[in-house]
C-alpha cells in the first residue's frame, strides 16, 4: 500500500529541531583551563558530551514569567536568616543585594567594597534598589540571581544549570587555545566584541561599548556556536563547587570525560565560604583589574550572593531529534 500523499512530503520536509532558544553543542575534545590565571591551571584536556544550551543569558522577560508562573522569591528578596550572619544586628538582616557603585574619584583596586555595596532593597526587580526598575530591560539579563534562584527557575523549565566543562567548551565556539571566544585578539581590526569595562576602573567608564552596566542580550556578535554574550555582559552560575586549579589528580588523567567539578568548595582565601564557579566575565571587566571574560577564566561566588553582574543560562541534555513538518 503506497503512504499516504501528505504523510511522503512530510517525511521529505524532515528537519533538525530543538527546544525553543537554545543552540545544540554537538561535544568534543578540548583543552579546558589556561596558564594566564592561576587558579586555572594547569590547562588538560576534557571532553563533553552533547548538550543543549540557552542561546542566551536568562532575560528579564524570561524570568518573570517563570515567577508569575511558580510565585518565587529570589534569596535577594528575602530576610536574611540570622545563622548566615552571625552577629550581624537583626535591623541589620533587610533583603538586598550588591550592587556595584563607582567611587568618584580614582581608587586603589585591593579592596572591592570600594565599589560594591549592599543596597537594601536591590534584587533582580530592582537591579539598582528602590527607585530603579524593569521598564524597558526585559531584554536585559537577569541579575542579582543567587545559585539557588538559578537553579530553581532552570528545574521549572526542564533544564539544569551547564557544568564548568560544558561552559567553556561552549564558549570557545570551536576555536582551540585562542585567548577570546572570538579569536586571538581582543579588539579585532579596533572592533569592540563584547560588553566590558572601558576607561579607569572603577571610578571612570567611558562606555565607549554604548552600555554603562547589562546591555541586552546579543548586541554582540555571536560565537562560532551561535551563542552571545559568552564573555562580557554578566557572570553566568556553573553547577561546579570552586576550587582553584586542578589539582595533581587530575593531571593523571590524559582525558577526563564529563568531569563534574570537585565534590565540595573550596576559597583559600574565604575557606568556610560555599562557592560556586562563575564564568564568563561581565561589563566590569578590564584588563586592569579582571580579564577573566575569557574563556579560560575563571569566578567564583558565595551560593547566596546577588550581584548586579551576576546571571545564568541553562543547558539541556541532548540528543537532537528529527521533527517532521506537514506540507501541503
Amino acid at each position: 500500500m503506497k503512504l499516504p500523499l501528505l504523510l511522503f512530503f512530510a517525511l521529505q520536509a524532515s528537519a533538525l529541531a530543538g527546544p525553543d532558544g537554545m543552540v545544540w553543542i554537538e561535544g568534543g575534545a578540548f583543552t579546558m583551563g589556561s596558564e594566564q590565571f592561576a587558579d586555572a591551571r594547569p590547562p588538560h584536556r576534557v571532553e563533553v558530551s552533547g548538550f543543549w544550551m540557552d542561546r542566551t543569558e536568562v532575560t528579564n522577560a524570561q524570568y518573570a514569567r517563570f515567577v508569575k508562573a511558580t510565585g518565587y522569591v529570589t534569596v535577594a528578596e528575602r530576610v536574611p536568616a540570622a545563622s548566615d550572619f552571625p552577629g550581624v544586628p537583626a535591623d541589620q538582616l533587610v533583603p538586598g543585594s550588591l550592587v556595584f557603585r563607582p567611587p568618584p574619584r580614582e581608587v586603589a583596586l585591593d579592596h572591592p567594597g570600594r565599589w560594591w555595596s549592599f543596597v537594601p532593597g536591590a534584587s533582580w526587580r530592582n537591579p539598582e534598589g528602590p527607585g530603579s526598575a524593569l521598564e524597558g530591560r526585559m531584554e536585559e539579563p537577569a541579575v542579582h540571581i543567587a545559585f539557588e534562584d538559578a537553579e530553581a527557575y532552570a528545574k521549572w523549565a526542564g533544564k539544569r544549570l551547564p557544568t564548568e566543562a560544558e561552559w567553556e567548551f561552549a564558549a570557545r565556539g570551536g576555536l582551540e587555545a585562542q585567548p577570546y571566544v572570538w579569536g586571538a585578539e581582543f579588539r579585532p581590526e579596533g572592533r569592540l566584541m563584547a560588553n566590558t569595562f572601558q576607561g579607569r576602573f572603577p571610578d571612570e567608564n567611558t562606555q565607549e561599548d554604548g552600555f554603562s552596566a547589562a546591555a541586552p542580550v546579543g548586541r554582540f556578535p555571536p560565537n562560532g556556536y551561535g551563542l552571545v554574550d559568552m564573555a562580557g555582559n554578566v557572570w553566568e552560575w556553573c553547577e561546579d563547587w570552586y576550587q582553584p586549579g586542578w589539582g595533581l589528580e587530575r593531571r593523571a588523567v590524559s582525558l577526563r570525560t564529563n568531569p563534574p567539578g570537585p565534590e565540595r568548595a573550596h576559597d583559600p582565601e574565604e575557606p568556610g565560604a560555599r562557592k560556586r564557579v562563575i564564568k564568563g566575565g561581565s561589563f566590569l571587566c578590564t584588563d586592569q583589574y579582571c580579564s577573566r571574560y575569557m574563556p579560560g577564566g575563571r569566578g567564583r561566588a558565595e551560593v547566596k550572593t546577588g550581584l548586579s553582574n551576576l546571571g545564568f543560562r541553562c543547558v539541556k541534555e541532548g540528543p537532537p531529534v528529527r521533527v517532521v513538518a506537514a506540507t501541503r
